[in-house]
């Protein structure tokens, strides 16, 4: 059974920084591309970055320059570093499996999500 466990999110002041962790198990990491995505209130889901198992990587616009997700196939880990922080970065960030190894395609599975505030 797939499952995702996000942590480390906080509240932190704009400028700082914070690294989610998505701890993945019950299926092999490098079988699927691993999406970040956040969701904050009022506002539609955003993707955030993906990481396929080949080494293709994408960002958002957003957070480009300032976020840099990487993968530990061996540890089912996938982790998102966060530097610049904004308040508009404020949001519930989730980890999901994407449909397969493609970054295309949209999500599988996602996990419960953590919290980041960025606010003074």
């Amino acid at each position: 059974q797939v499952h995702l466990a996000e942590s480390g999110g906080d509240l932190v002041q704009p400028g700082g920084s914070l690294r989610l962790s998505c701890a993945a198990s019950g299926f092999t990491l490098d079988d699927y591309a691993i999406h970040w995505f956040r969701r904050a209130p009022g506002k539609e889901r955003e993707g955030v970055s993906c990481a396929g198992p080949f080494g293709d990587i994408h960002y958002a616009d957003s957070v480009k320059g300032r976020f840099t997700i990487s993968r530990d196939n061996a540890k089912s880990m996938v982790y998102l570093q966060m530097n610049s922080l904004k308040p508009e970065d404020t949001a519930v960030y989730y980890c999901a499996t994407g449909r397969g190894t493609s970054c295309l395609g949209g999500y599988g599975s996602w996990g419960r999500g953590t919290q980041v505030t960025v606010s003074s």
